[in-house]
Formats: structure tokens, C-alpha cells, sequence
């Protein structure tokens, strides 16, 4: 880039896309400070007295925040119960805080690429953050290659005399990259076309990670022919994945 030579075009942050990744922040950031505080409350739990730890020890996190909602603590804040009931209330701000934000992503992504939404496996998640890696101006995505670079689900080839095999790409966008997987392991369960390729490749020996690698790819370059406005040619895709 100092020398000049560097082709590519930034993203330009001035579209539907950018409006998306910024609500996604806002979600992003919720949704770590509930983690936190459900760590807290456990945390708090913990050191309560025993009839509180005895009845609480072992709850998920759903079961523990309900159990909680339904409980009558005295209005005492040296009552560990009410302490704990107090970060209780801070969780189901955040959670709805999530879900106000989940109502308002949802709508902006279906708008944005509704063909996208309706892929197997894909959904206002991880289609919003595939579209915020992609960016508003897609044409600088020359393409389906230039996608995978990005989402770094491009093949790393890893030659050893004479096997030929490919190394996982750790480069490109990472929560791009983890959308992928995410999309995969739902195709893995649910779609009965991955769930045959999967046990063909299984039969011919192929590793569960090179599988998964495998299909990275395959759902990038569907990805990238179901993304808006993209009018560079391609390929037939392959009858695999």
C-alpha cells in the first residue's frame, strides 16, 4: 500500500449494509455485558447462604433466570436473595435490549438480500454479518475467489511430496469466517443434501475438519452468487454441498 501498488478498494460505509453493522455493534456489545452479568449473578450464587446456593447450585442459565423471576425476596439489600435479584433485573434489561435489536436487524437484512435469508442454514445473524463483511459496494468483490479471500475460506494449499492437501486459511475476516462455520454445522444437521455429502466424503476417508474446510467453501461461493447487486459472471455451482 506505502508503494502504491495495492489494488484494493475500500468498503464505503455509506449503505444499508453500514446501518446493519452498526446495530449489530450495539447487539454485539449487549450481548457480552448479559454474558457477564449471568457470570456474576453464578459468581454471587456462589457466596449466598446455603438455603440460596442449594436451590440455585446446578441451573442453566434459562432455568436460573426464571427461577429467579419467580421468586418474592424480602425488599432488604442485606438479603443476599434481593442482591441477587437486583443484577437479575440488569440480565433481562440486556436481554431485551438483544431482542429489540434482533427486531430491528432482522427486517434491515431480509431487505437488504432476501435471497440470502432464504438459503439453508442462513439466517438475520449470519447473513447481517456477512453482509457487513462485504461491504455496500460490492463490485469491488471481483469474485467468488476474492470472497473467499475475504471470509478466509480460500484453500491454503500444503503440498507434502506427493499428497496433496490444503491447510485451514487463518486469514480474511474472522466473524465472517465464523458465520460460515455457523451456517455449516446447521447445514450438517438439517440439510439432507450436506448431510449426504458429508457421509460421502466420510466413506473415502476424509477428516470431519477437511469436510467442514470443504464446505466453507462451497457455501462462500453460494453466498457470494445470492449477495445484492452482484453482476460479475459465474460458474454452474458444484452438486456437492
Amino acid at each position: 500500500m506505502l508503494s502504491g501498488r495495492a489494488g484494493g478498494i475500500p468498503k464505503s460505509r455509506n449503505g444499508i449494509a453500514e446501518a446493519i453493522r452498526a446495530l449489530r455493534v450495539v447487539r454485539k456489545s449487549a450481548v457480552k455485558a448479559r454474558t457477564q452479568t449471568i457470570n456474576q449473578i453464578r459468581t454471587l450464587i456462589v457466596t449466598a447462604p446455603s438455603a440460596v446456593r442449594d436451590k440455585l447450585r446446578g441451573l442453566s442459565a434459562r432455568e436460573l433466570v426464571d427461577t429467579l423471576a419467580r421468586s418474592r425476596p424480602s425488599g432488604e439489600l442485606n438479603d443476599p436473595a434481593c442482591a441477587i435479584r437486583i443484577a437479575l433485573r440488569r440480565y433481562q434489561q440486556l436481554d431485551e435490549e438483544i431482542k429489540d435489536a434482533d427486531k430491528e436487524i432482522g427486517p434491515l437484512v431480509t431487505q437488504a438480500a432476501p435471497k440470502l435469508v432464504a438459503l439453508p442454514g442462513v439466517g438475520p445473524e449470519t447473513a447481517g454479518q456477512l453482509l457487513t463483511s462485504a461491504g455496500d459496494n460490492l463490485d469491488r468483490l471481483r469474485s467468488e475467489a476474492s470472497f473467499a479471500h475475504l471470509c478466509g475460506s480460500a484453500p491454503v494449499p500444503a503440498p507434502s511430496g506427493r499428497t496433496h492437501r490444503h491447510h485451514l486459511n487463518r486469514g480474511g475476516d474472522r466473524a465472517a469466517n465464523n458465520a460460515l462455520h455457523t451456517i455449516v454445522l446447521v447445514r450438517m444437521k438439517y440439510d439432507q443434501r450436506t448431510q449426504e455429502y458429508v457421509a460421502r466424503r466420510t466413506a473415502e476417508g476424509m477428516a470431519k475438519k477437511d469436510i467442514v474446510r470443504c464446505l466453507k467453501r462451497f457455501v462462500a461461493l453460494e453466498i457470494y452468487r445470492h449477495l445484492p447487486h452482484v453482476t460479475h459472471p459465474t460458474k454452474p455451482l458444484p452438486q456437492t454441498a
